[in-house]
């Protein structure tokens, strides 16, 4: 008995032989997508250093939160400024975001921030360091050596599309960098494409929106790798998500392109 006297058993290995091979080639083109999900690629396996990306300053803005630490020898007179956020402070050694907005000083639309006994300041445009100045001499008047801390409440990122966590995040450090923003979500999910990474950043009044590529070690020195208050962070997914590929087992694939050969087949001979 040979094969060839069974037209249905040969037609199905040459079709099976190209089904073969168009996985075999989805198989490679699946690897070949890899590329996709690595951080930091270079094609120089060597030790190879950056300079430092450039941070600067956080200019502040209408609607943005100060958290303002007043102290002085002279306590009593320093208590008019004193609130319930110095107390928590002092007695845990820190203070979360959502708890410091409840004890901070917001300022106005036209840039202006009230405080007691001071009255309005402007900060619109301000770093923090030049607002802790312009209080601390307000108060030279009216307390001995005054101490003055100002740290900016409203420290939030958020992280959407391919991660695994999608979410808005409070954070307390200085310098926030896109992979920490990254780490917060969960890290990016696997239809998450690392090399087109989107930036939505908010400066002058203006939207803009800056196109970041993960997998390039030059991320490491870019004006982008770190992030500013309230910026957002959109993971693009990959095409291959349309088809959800990688979530069908490659066993039950052959078994439902096998199986339907078959009938085919036998529908056709009869």
């Amino acid at each position: 008995m040979i094969l060839t006297e069974f037209p249905v058993i040969t037609r199905f290995f040459k079709d099976f032989k190209i089904i073969v091979a168009l996985l075999i080639i989805a198989s490679l083109t699946s690897c070949a997508t890899q590329k996709k999900f690595e951080y930091m690629q270079d094609k120089n396996e060597n030790l190879k250093a950056f300079s430092e990306a450039e941070f600067p300053d956080y200019r502040l803005k209408p609607n943005d939160e100060l958290y303002i630490q007043i102290s002085s020898f002279d306590e009593a007179a320093a208590n008019v400024f004193s609130n319930a956020g110095n107390q928590t402070l002092n007695s845990t050694g820190g203070l979360s975001p959502y708890s410091a907005s409840f004890l901070s000083y917001p300022i106005d639309k036209e840039g202006y921030l009230l405080l007691p006994v001071i009255g309005n300041i402007s900060v619109n445009g301000k770093t923090l360091s030049q607002v802790s100045l312009i209080v601390k001499d307000s108060l030279k008047h009216v307390l001995n050596q005054p101490v003055v801390s100002v740290k900016l409440v409203n420290r939030y990122v958020t992280v959407l599309g391919e991660v695994k966590a999608p979410g808005h995040f409070p954070y307390s450090q200085e310098k926030l960098t896109v992979y920490d923003a990254i780490g917060l979500a969960g890290d990016i999910t696997d239809y998450g494409n690392s090399g087109k990474v989107v930036l939505i950043r908010n400066e002058n009044g203006e939207n803009i929106r800056i196109n970041l590529d993960l997998t390039r070690s030059e991320m490491l020195a870019s004006e982008f790798y770190y992030l500013r208050p309230n910026d957002i962070v959109y993971v693009r997914p990959l095409h291959n998500k349309v088809w959800r590929v990688r979530e069908i087992p490659l066993t039950l694939l052959l078994s439902a392109i096998t199986t339907g050969l078959l009938i085919y087949e036998i529908i056709n001979g009869n």
